[in-house]
């Protein structure tokens, strides 16, 4: 007498090869994320077309924190009055030239105090490197 057993239908879902899968894409994208770089930005260039039609006032900031405008030394107050001035007579970019030494602190204080005084337009002056 041979007995043969019926097969049953399976009623679950193999889910193993899935996995196996999944795992694969994941290695995948762990090997070229690092290959790729969104956050490329290209900065605009600085040229000769930048050139101001006016002479600006120069602010100059020492590394000490002592202030200088048209090579004299002065306190803040001064220097403020003297912009003030020289603005009611034609106006004119300010410009904040510091030392690379300075602290970043006192070329701050010197731009607010700019801004408080509303002077609209205020920049840095740096030098490019050939």
């Amino acid at each position: 007498m041979s007995r043969t057993r019926k097969r049953r239908m399976m009623n679950q879902i193999n889910v193993v090869p899935y996995i196996d899968v999944t795992l694969v894409l994941l290695v995948i994208f762990m090997v070229t994320a690092p290959m790729t770089n969104p956050g490329m930005v290209e900065l605009p260039k600085v040229g000769q077309a930048l050139k101001q039609s006016v002479d600006p006032i120069v602010v100059t900031v020492q590394k000490e924190g002592t202030v200088l405008m048209d090579g004299k030394e002065m306190q803040r107050d001064d220097m403020l009055a003297l912009i003030r001035t020289r603005l009611a007579e034609a106006e004119k970019p300010v410009v904040v030239s510091a030392d690379k030494n300075t602290p970043y602190g006192e070329v701050i204080a010197v731009m607010d105090l700019l801004k408080q005084a509303q002077v609209n337009q205020v920049g840095l002056l740096f030098q490019n490197e050939k």
